[in-house]
């Protein structure tokens, strides 16, 4: 194998790795608009919301008893900096975003109130992380 096909493989295989997703993939591809296409507030019920999305990451409860589910997804991809050799050794970068889908049940199942949130998330390691 000559020289610029072996860059070239190794190229690939570090852009492979460095991507990663975290949480319910059931939120890659969702959006404040598409989620208000699978949520009616007072008429969405719970075994609903589990059917299209899943169990929840979490489930707390209000001091009023009401249930609230948290569904969260991230995705991010290593940035620019953690390709340099030499200097990745010392730190790397990511960067991406991050959805969360917060649904809170009334006390008979049906869904109260939502909130869909997409957020842009950077993660850093070693001398990078200031």
């Amino acid at each position: 194998m000559n020289f610029t096909k072996f860059v070239s493989v190794v190229f690939v295989a570090a852009l492979a790795a460095g991507c990663a997703s975290v949480g319910n993939e059931q939120l890659r591809n969702e959006t404040e608009s598409s989620i208000q296409g699978k949520i009616v507030e007072g008429k969405t019920t719970k075994s609903q919301v589990r059917a299209t999305f899943g169990s929840p990451l979490k489930t707390t409860f209000t001091d009023g008893g009401l249930e609230v589910a948290t569904y969260e997804f991230t995705n991010v991809s290593a940035d620019a900096i953690s390709y340099i050799p030499i200097v990745n050794m010392f730190g790397a970068s990511a960067s991406g975003k991050k959805k969360e889908l917060v649904v809170l049940f009334d006390k008979s199942g049906v869904v109260q109130r939502y909130s869909m949130s997409e957020s842009d998330v950077k993660q850093k390691t070693g001398l990078f992380n200031n």
